[in-house]
């Protein structure tokens, strides 16, 4: 018998232009999952950064997946600087953090975890959108 709690926990960190659509992100999410064999009931939560907050299509595909959707400011996620796959001068110009997508994966499993979390998917591009998977045992 196999301990439930011993399963990573998985967390979606997403980024995107105002405006975007859920249907871009719910496809993004559906690519990168599928792309590296992880089931969407694995996901625990999705995380952004706080500048999203009012984001319609963030809104709705937490609504959709019915999964926290959780924000952090961008003092925040500066924390994660190091660990970014990739650093976007456009992101920090707007946000003041390289990466909203792979810092805020990487802040909410490790908040959810209480351990230092990994990214497993590093940051995705797909249209107006970005994504990252971060894990935490």
């Amino acid at each position: 018998m196999t301990d439930v709690s011993a399963a990573p926990t998985l967390v979606v960190g997403l980024g995107c232009q105002r405006g975007c659509p859920v249907s871009t992100l719910r496809a993004l999410l559906d690519q990168a999952l599928q792309a590296h064999q992880i089931g969407l009931h694995e996901i625990k939560a999705l995380a952004s950064i706080d500048l999203k907050r009012e984001e319609p299509g963030l809104i709705e595909l937490a609504e959709q997946l019915a999964l926290p959707l959780v924000y952090f400011s961008s003092e925040q996620l500066a924390a994660y600087q190091g660990q970014l796959s990739h650093h976007s001068d456009i992101a920090f110009e707007r946000t003041g953090c390289y990466g909203v997508a792979e810092s805020a994966a990487l802040a909410l499993a490790e908040q959810l975890a209480r351990a230092p979390a990994k990214l497993l998917i590093p940051r995705q591009k797909y249209a107006q959108a970005t994504l990252a998977l971060a894990s935490a045992a």
